[in-house]
């Protein structure tokens, strides 16, 4: 895969780090892509490991680094923030035909669409696993340690992204995901239009199904809020619970009375999840 080079688009002091914007031109994706960078201060003097977090629908690279709070505990931990767009975008790239928050611009899926006229510029899987991180590791100061995390859409990447490549990363966790997409409209929509009506191909996409299966899964930590009013039709978290018990895995699935999908929910509960992969970004 060729590997293009990146450029700055703005960068603020943050809690002794740096809040960086980059834009570069995307392989996989076939298009121009912007991706925003927490570098903790421990970066100034050696690499540094990194927590991918994968947005929702609607969001993009910026949504997470404005309002989560995170960068206070990531500079605390020497832990670097990699917060990448949430789909391919620009003139070209197809979007839903009425423009709908649930599919094409602003809701990728974090998948390798197959199905035409989405197959040049959906890759965002590829670009996840394999591009971002070669692009990233040959131009900042990050080591090869990873962790994944992400927030309903962003959160089904996450834990489809992690449980797929246990080998790239130390752990995986989730905030609202969608964990059964085979089963929810979100999912079946988008798996639709994205792969077709072959529905062996949506099994590959699908977090509970992987997890059941899994062989040897990463540790994992799922928050949930039971005031969601996504949760449970569109989120699905009791078939995540469900297989995580088939197989006795190291996951921890909390269920957090009176939280709702919204970002004041994820603030609430991201230093739990930084300290979390901090033990094994760092083992």
């Amino acid at each position: 895969m060729t590997i293009s080079a990146i450029t700055k688009v703005s960068e603020q002091l943050c809690f002794g780090g740096k809040q960086i914007r980059f834009t570069h031109t995307s392989t996989a994706l076939s298009c121009d892509m912007q991706f925003s960078v927490f570098l903790p201060p421990q970066a100034e003097k050696q690499a540094v490991p990194a927590l991918y977090w994968l947005s929702g629908l609607t969001c993009t690279d910026e949504n997470f680094s404005a309002k989560a709070g995170a960068q206070r505990i990531a500079a605390e931990l020497g832990i670097a923030l990699i917060m990448p767009d949430t789909s391919p975008r620009g003139d070209g790239v197809p979007d839903d035909a009425d423009g709908a928050y649930d599919f094409g611009l602003g809701a990728g899926f974090y998948i390798n669409a197959t199905r035409e006229p989405f197959a040049k510029h959906y890759q965002m899987y590829d670009y996840i696993v394999d591009e971002l991180p070669q692009l990233l590791e040959a131009a900042l100061p990050l080591s090869d340690k990873r962790a994944i995390s992400g927030h309903s859409m962003g959160g089904h990447g996450a834990l489809v992204i992690g449980l797929r490549n246990p080998q790239r990363y130390s752990s995986i966790s989730a905030f609202s995901p969608i964990c059964n997409p085979v089963n929810c409209p979100w999912g079946i929509k988008a798996f639709s239009g994205y792969l077709g009506d072959d529905k062996s191909q949506w099994q590959q996409y699908d977090a509970s199904l992987l997890l059941s299966g899994a062989e040897s899964p990463l540790p994992l930590l799922v928050d949930q809020g039971t005031a969601d009013s996504f949760y449970p039709e569109q989120l699905r978290t009791d078939s995540l619970i469900t297989a995580a018990k088939q197989i006795t895995a190291p996951a921890e699935i909390r269920l957090q009375a009176g939280y709702d999908h919204s970002y004041y929910f994820i603030a609430s509960f991201i230093e739990q999840h930084l300290r979390f992969h901090a033990r094994y970004l760092f083992d």
